[in-house]
């Protein structure tokens, strides 16, 4: 059963390993790769959508495990998917932090790393790695966390998907300068998803910071949905994913706008 206290604990300990081989002094001193603007990316186009690779997760087990990151990113561009999400935790996403060059090699669009951020490593780490913009949960962050990792990633020049779950998280975020703020759908210790939960956040969020809505977007009808409640774009994966014709699928969605 997942338990995302067990995630931290694993995640922290897996940050204290690439410390030791990889410390973050070395990291500052690295040529970083390009950057692509996924802010912009998400801006003037209708309901951009997030497209999302990972190969597995803890709520619905193994999705698309001979994923080729380069191939699939290719047939999300060629879908008008706006930006892309790459899950890079490997224990129980079955990411891999090369996931988001191999991404970037198949597309032009901008890549989002999600991962679970609890560290300023983290975030060197996804500027060396080659991501764009990084997701920052707010519930797995005190408010100086928040604040410190997002100047962090301002001085990087890093665009941050902000999370929330709830109105008092949604405070948090734009108290702590949040451009992008992100309404998770999935509830992280129950993993129960319901799309209400964006409907009823939606107008929290003030029409100056780009809003997204994430997981549990499947339809049409979902995607025509949020986009009423004023959601600027959509986070979606397993729907693409478990889709015998990806491009059709993605296609679809971004056609229902």
């Amino acid at each position: 059963m997942f338990r995302l206290d067990e995630l931290l604990l694993r995640k922290a300990a897996e940050i204290r390993h690439k410390k030791t081989w990889l410390p973050l002094a070395a990291i500052r001193k690295c040529e970083y790769p390009p950057l692509r603007n996924f802010r912009s990316a998400l801006q003037g186009r209708g309901i951009a959508i997030i497209a999302e690779m990972k190969r597995k997760s803890p709520s619905s087990g193994i999705i698309h495990d001979h994923l080729d990151p380069s191939r699939l990113a290719s047939t999300y561009e060629e879908a008008s998917a706006a930006a892309i999400s790459v899950l890079t935790d490997r224990d129980y996403f079955g990411g891999r932090g090369e996931d988001i060059l191999q991404a970037k090699s198949g597309c032009s669009l901008p890549v989002l790393r999600k991962e679970f951020i609890i560290s300023e490593y983290q975030i060197f780490e996804s500027r060396l790695l080659g991501a764009d913009a990084i997701l920052l949960i707010v519930r797995i962050l005190s408010r100086q966390q928040l604040c410190r990792f997002l100047e962090i990633a301002d001085s990087l020049n890093l665009d941050c998907l902000v999370e929330t779950h709830n109105e008092r998280e949604i405070e948090s975020a734009l108290a702590a300068g949040a451009k992008i703020v992100g309404v998770n759908n999935r509830d992280l210790d129950t993993l129960i998803t319901d799309l209400d939960t964006s409907l009823q956040l939606a107008e929290k969020i003030p029409k100056d910071v780009i809003r997204v809505s994430e997981s549990g977007i499947r339809t049409v009808k979902d995607v025509r949905m949020l986009g009423e409640a004023g959601f600027d774009a959509l986070l979606i994966g397993e729907s693409l994913l478990r889709a015998g014709d990806i491009r059709s699928k993605l296609s679809e969605l971004t056609g229902g706008q």
